[in-house]
This record gives C-alpha cells, sequence and structure tokens, in this order.
C-alpha cells in the first residue's frame, strides 16, 4: 500500500473513531426529559435513544469492540505506512539502527496524536455540547451495528453482565430525579441567563417548604394582635382601628387561652349592618370561629396539608406545654415561598449595607442568613436546635444574648445592636478580613 493509500486508511480510522466517541458520549450525556420531549414532538429517533438508554448494555458493547478494534488497526497501518519515511529521512543525520528506533516512536506519536485529537478529544466535546442531537443522529447507524455485531455483542455482554453480578452493581442506570438534581438545574438555568436569580430563588424556597418549620415563617406570640371575650365593643373598635388585620384572635382572659377567632371582613359587615358587636355568648354567634391548633415542629409543607384538609387559611402554633408561640396564615406560608417577590422594601429582615455588612433581624430565618452569607447549611452548627438567628446566638452564647455580644463563626461576626424586652431585635454581621485564622467562639 503506498503512501497515499495508508493515509487515506488512517483518516478511515481517524473518522470511525470519532464517530463512535460521539456515539459513546452522547449517549452518556443526553438527558431523558429533553428526550422525552423530542420524542412528544413527534421525533422516533428519540424514543429510540431512550430505548437504549434504558437497556445500554448492548450499545455501549458495540462501542467498545469498534473502538479498540479501530486503535489496533491505526497503530499497525500508521506504523507501517510513517516509518519508513521517518527513517530514510532521520538517516541522513544518525545511524541507521538510531534511525529506525527515533523513526518508530515518531510515527507512534504522530498517530498517538492524530487519534487523541480527532478521534476522542474534538468530537468528545462537539458531542458533549448537544449530546441529545448527536445521540438522536448516530442511533440509527449504531442499532445496524448492533444488530450486525450481534453474536460478539452477545458474547461480550454475557460476560460484563456476569461481572456486574458478582460485584453487586446495578445494571441499569438510576434516572429518579431528586430535589437536588432539580435546584441544580436551576441554579445552571440562572448562571446561563435562562432564569432571574428571584425565580431561582422560589424554586429553592418551594422545596425548603419540607425543611422549614412554621416557627419560621409565623407572626411570634408579642406581636399578636387578639382580643378579649369580654372586651366591649368600643374597645373592640378601637384596637380594629389602631391594628388593622384581616384576623384577629380571640381569648378568654389571657392569649393561652385560645377559643376561636373572628374575620376583620364579618366585623365589617357588622358595622355596616349597625349590629351589635360582641366576642361571648349570642353576640358571637356567626362571628367567633373555630380556630385551627398546630404543634410548633410541624414543617411548612406539612402546614400547608392542614391549610387544605380543613379549608382554613389561619392557624394558631401552640408548644408542647399548650402555650401559644404564635399565629401563621395562609400568606405568610405563600410569602416564605415569594420571598422578595412579594415582600415589602420595609419589611426586609435582611438589608446590605453600604459598607458591605448587613443588618439582620434577629427573628430572621436561619435558612435565609446562611442565604445571605453564602454558607452551606450542612456547616451549621447544632443544626436542628434553633430556626432563627436569635435561636442561633443563644445556642452559640449558651444564655439570652445581650446588647453588644457577639459571636464569630464561618469568618464573620454576628453583633446583637439591639435587644428589646430580651427579644433579639437588629444584628449586625460582618465579615472578617483572615477568614482561614477565624475559629467558633462567642464574647460577651
Amino acid at each position: 500500500m503506498g503512501l497515499s493509500g495508508s493515509l487515506a486508511a488512517i483518516a478511515a480510522l481517524i473518522a470511525t473513531s470519532a464517530f463512535l466517541s460521539i456515539a459513546e458520549i452522547s449517549m452518556a450525556a443526553a438527558r431523558r426529559l429533553r428526550l422525552r420531549q423530542m420524542a412528544d414532538e413527534g421525533d422516533v429517533r428519540a424514543e429510540r435513544v431512550l430505548d437504549v438508554q434504558q437497556q445500554p448494555g448492548n450499545y455501549f458493547t458495540v462501542v467498545q469492540i469498534g473502538q479498540n478494534m479501530v486503535a489496533i488497526l491505526g497503530g499497525i497501518v500508521g506504523e507501517g505506512a510513517l516509518t519508513p519515511y521517518f527513517v530514510s529521512v532521520l538517516s541522513y543525520v544518525m545511524e541507521l539502527r538510531t534511525a529506525e528506533t527515533v523513526g518508530f516512536l515518531a510515527s507512534f506519536l504522530a498517530i498517538t496524536s492524530l487519534f487523541i485529537l480527532f478521534a476522542d478529544l474534538f468530537p468528545k466535546r462537539l458531542g458533549m455540547t448537544e449530546p441529545e442531537r448527536a445521540a438522536v443522529r448516530v442511533v440509527g447507524p449504531m442499532r445496524w451495528w448492533m444488530t450486525l455485531l450481534s453474536p460478539v455483542v452477545w458474547v461480550f455482554n454475557g460476560l460484563a453482565s456476569l461481572m456486574f453480578k458478582l460485584f453487586g452493581l446495578p445494571e441499569q442506570r438510576d434516572d429518579r430525579i431528586t430535589p437536588d438534581d432539580i435546584l441544580a438545574m436551576a441554579e445552571a438555568g440562572t448562571q446561563a441567563g435562562v432564569l432571574h436569580q428571584q425565580e431561582q430563588q422560589v424554586i429553592e424556597n418551594v422545596f425548603e417548604l419540607d425543611t422549614r418549620t412554621v416557627e419560621s415563617a409565623m407572626t411570634t406570640r408579642e406581636r399578636i394582635v387578639y382580643l378579649l371575650q369580654d372586651d366591649d365593643e368600643e374597645l373592640i373598635r378601637a384596637r380594629i382601628a389602631a391594628q388593622p388585620h384581616s384576623t384577629y384572635l380571640v381569648c378568654d382572659k389571657h392569649i393561652d387561652q385560645v377559643v376561636g377567632y373572628v374575620d376583620a371582613a364579618d366585623l365589617f359587615a357588622r358595622v355596616l349592618k349597625q349590629e351589635p358587636i360582641g366576642l361571648r355568648g349570642e353576640a358571637a354567634k356567626g362571628l367567633l370561629q373555630k380556630v385551627l391548633l398546630v404543634p410548633d415542629r410541624i414543617t411548612l409543607s406539612e402546614m400547608l396539608t392542614q391549610f387544605r384538609q380543613a379549608h382554613e387559611d389561619f392557624a394558631v402554633i401552640v408548644n408542647e406545654y399548650s402555650l401559644v408561640v404564635g399565629v401563621i396564615t395562609l400568606n405568610d406560608v405563600m410569602s416564605t415561598v415569594m420571598g422578595s417577590l412579594v415582600s415589602p422594601w420595609d419589611e426586609e429582615q435582611i438589608v446590605r449595607r453600604d459598607d458591605g455588612s448587613w443588618l439582620m433581624d434577629g427573628l430572621t430565618p436561619i435558612v435565609d442568613v446562611l442565604r445571605a452569607l453564602d454558607v452551606d447549611p450542612a456547616e451549621l452548627p447544632q443544626r436542628g436546635q434553633y430556626d432563627t438567628l436569635a435561636g442561633f446566638l443563644m445556642v452559640m452564647l449558651r444564655r439570652v444574648p445581650r446588647r453588644t455580644d457577639c459571636v464569630t463563626w464561618h469568618d464573620h461576626r454576628f453583633e446583637v445592636m439591639d435587644v428589646d424586652n430580651y427579644r433579639i431585635d437588629q444584628v449586625m454581621v460582618t465579615q472578617l478580613a483572615d477568614a482561614a485564622s477565624v475559629p467558633i467562639e462567642a464574647a460577651a
């Protein structure tokens, strides 16, 4: 075979190897969701790719057989085609025996370089750019080769299956989509400009409903506006005018004796009809409604379920001692999901200052604090013992924080700026300059 024939054979082998590389990487990287969309749109080839991904053994066996055969043939053809020419040129500057050795190495390096570049790196990167499109284009020829080489494939695939069974390994790909997969896709979509940052945040908030407790979204005990059954009409009107809300908790003597709730719309209707307003006896009929009581450790996802089952949008949260710790509405849960899309600026719990520090409300959910500081929740000390920034500081200090108390953790300094009747009102969070040398510590 002359030089031109050998070069043509090498080019054909490289093209074959490149085809097999694209077939391999595209089949492995093709996303089932995208393929399913293509199949639903009428692309029969996408359905074939899905079938191959379900049972990929025969497909990859053909790929490996082809790639190994091409690599061996490439070495044989390349060495026989190029070595004599390298030896002929090198013999002018060195001894014949040395020229033969160097010529063989030069031929080996040339063929290897051509196969690495044009039969491996370039086609695989090409296949990774649009794996679904590449997979549907190569699946037809590959199915034909799978049929042609079926006896050989049966032998090798059987041996490979036997090894999988011996080692107890799964033979099929696990295509279950986890929440982490969806969050990673959302983050990738944001980085690619497909999703806005706020849209990604909404997606993350939805999955956090299963981990965040109702305490992270409730109106705390000291902020509850409630009415007593013995309040007269004048006092009820004054309180509603001073602190307007859509729903009011009704208690007997004190807040821990909950008897129900009243809707502001019902109160307004009685005012328009000039009917008396009362919270006890006959005056409370049609006005006082039974309230939904829930424990303080259920998640927001479970809270949504309770709202749906009870056909309510208002609930009272109690602890294990039957003491009221807060109230929560359906709007509170949905505001947690929507985040900054619905929260007014003046109600932001986390404010970024011009100097790069953060001013945070003590009742800020700890997950929101970690998100603002870009810290992995897995690194949080004593996880599960608190839900808010105030709880984090209490656990770290092992006491009720006072003004000017500070905690240093994960290259951030948390300083209590304001305390209102033992409640942590404002916390200043600053990032320390030398993150590597900062231990976890608390200081008064």
